[in-house]
Parts: C-alpha cells; structure tokens; sequence
C-alpha cells in the first residue's frame, strides 16, 4: 500500500518498493507504473525537505566546470578577459564582479544564483 513518506522507515520503506519495481518489466499506464510514479515522487518530496543537496560554493562550481569542460586556467582568463586575475578568483583571494559572473554563466553555464553566493 501507498502511503505518505514521513520518516527514514518510512523512506527506506519506498526506497524498497521502488527497486523492487524497477527489477520487472513494467508496462506503460500500468498499476506498476502508476505505483512506481507515485512512489517516486513521494521519495522525490521527502529527499527535498529532509536531504536537501547543498548548493557548491562558486569557487567550487568554477573548479567543476573548468574540469568537466576540459578547459586551463588560460582558457578561464580567456573568458574572464583578465590574465593576472584568474589565480586571484580561483584561491578565492578575488572576489566575482557581476561583469564576471555574467560571463561565468553565459560560457560555462553555471547558475547565477551559484554564482553570487558569499564564499
């Protein structure tokens, strides 16, 4: 039975029914689908309120981004347009200019809100 997902037994609970559903072969619009959805989301809601994912500090964004995008530190300056600067910004010794953030978010698409947080 579906209920709602107050508590970790509760969580753990679904968690369980969610794998269990997921090792068979479930039709589309079936009760198997349904119960996977809805349990889904109700996993989905309960993770929200109780294990939220804490946001990376920017420098921290920066650092992943340039990584997953293979990218140097030159390339950083490249879109920064500031040569000395980028080490300053990366030790966290330099703080963002909105100018900066602007263009963080437009090359390497990070969220803004990421970006103009205090670090």
């Amino acid at each position: 039975m579906i209920g709602p997902v107050k508590n970790n037994e509760q969580y753990e609970q679904a968690l369980g029914q969610i794998y269990a559903l997921m090792q068979t072969e479930i039709v589309p619009d079936s009760k198997q689908s349904d119960e996977l959805e809805v349990l889904t989301i109700l996993v989905k809601e309960y993770e929200n309120i109780h294990l939220p994912i804490p946001k990376p500090n920017p420098l921290e964004a920066i650092k992943f981004r340039m990584e997953q995008m293979e990218m140097t530190e030159r390339d950083l300056s490249e879109i920064l347009g500031y040569r000395s600067r980028k080490s300053e910004i990366l030790s966290g010794k330099r703080k963002l200019s909105l100018a900066m953030i602007r263009k963080l978010n437009e090359a390497l698409h990070i969220p803004a809100d990421i970006l103009i947080q205090a670090y």
